[in-house]
């Protein structure tokens, strides 16, 4: 990662968006938040690492389930307060067994109408 951890714009609760990706087939997996130290380990190990709201502590994806994450490629967006993790996967991402945590989709046909309400 080119760049300062200082330019990295965590929130007031010291977090920051982190969206998962597959680095091969570019399908996005996962989203959760990292705090300062999760971001330097997930750097120090080539590993994910997150900070989980509800336990108020970290976690190391993978560390009971197996299904790591190898780090590729992080990228910051253009306002330094997304990051963009780019992986290679070891397994279902989703703690449901899914792949992606985004395996439910709406789907709108743009050619109708809007529904009005």
């Amino acid at each position: 990662m080119q760049g300062s951890l200082s330019e990295i714009k965590f929130d007031a609760r010291g977090l920051i968006p982190a969206i998962v990706q597959d680095a091969d087939t570019k399908e996005v997996l996962m989203m959760a938040y990292m705090n300062a130290e999760s971001l330097q380990l997930t750097l120090e190990r080539g590993e994910t690492y997150f900070w989980s709201r509800s336990r108020r502590e970290l976690w190391h994806k993978g560390a009971t389930s197996g299904n790591i994450q190898k780090v590729v490629e992080i990228s910051v967006d253009c306002d330094s307060d997304t990051l963009l993790i780019c992986v290679q996967v070891m397994g279902p991402a989703c703690h449901t067994g899914e792949r992606t945590c985004f395996s439910a989709t709406w789907k709108r046909n743009y050619n109708e109408h809007p529904v009005v309400i």
